[in-house]
């Protein structure tokens, strides 16, 4: 192994998620994808807006998530918007569903990102934010604001 550090290049990022949801746990996990998604991801496409995860049998899937079609690609492109394997430890999946079985925690995609060769998806265990919940942060992240443009004009 060498020192240096894989370089991480983001595809896609859910940024309404950390608003609408409260961020419980994070887990990074493989994603099964075929040749020609993984070119169109190359090419900058790929949404994970709509997008949720689930644990069917003994594997955890990726729902609505799109991938758009390869321009390149022929008669053997892929489906948008199929489900795709997520890969994850049997351990990880089996804790995840139990806590995903709570009534409003569900399990949403938070990024979708190349590390080094490799698809990665940031998967969040969240739980669903009140209304007075997202105002207490929009409220806090202003707060945040005027505190960095007051220091900002001292200088």
């Amino acid at each position: 192994m060498s020192g240096k550090p894989e370089e991480v290049r983001r595809i896609a990022e859910n940024r309404k998620a950390r608003f609408e949801y409260e961020l419980l746990e994070e887990l990074e996990c493989g994603i099964v994808l075929t040749g020609t998604e993984v070119k169109s991801l190359r090419s900058g496409g790929g949404s994970i807006q709509e997008a949720y995860a689930m644990v069917r049998g003994t594997g955890l899937w990726l729902v609505k998530s799109h991938i758009p079609e390869y321009k390149q690609g022929n008669v053997h492109n892929h489906e948008p918007g199929r489900e795709r394997k997520l890969l994850a430890s049997a351990r990880e999946i089996a804790r995840w569903h139990a806590a995903a079985k709570e009534k409003g925690v569900t399990m949403v995609p938070l990024s979708m990102y190349f590390r080094g060769s490799r698809v990665k998806v940031l998967l969040g265990l969240c739980r669903g934010k009140k209304l007075h919940d997202k105002r207490a942060t929009l409220k806090e992240r202003e707060d945040r604001r005027e505190v960095q443009r007051a220091s900002g004009r001292r200088r």
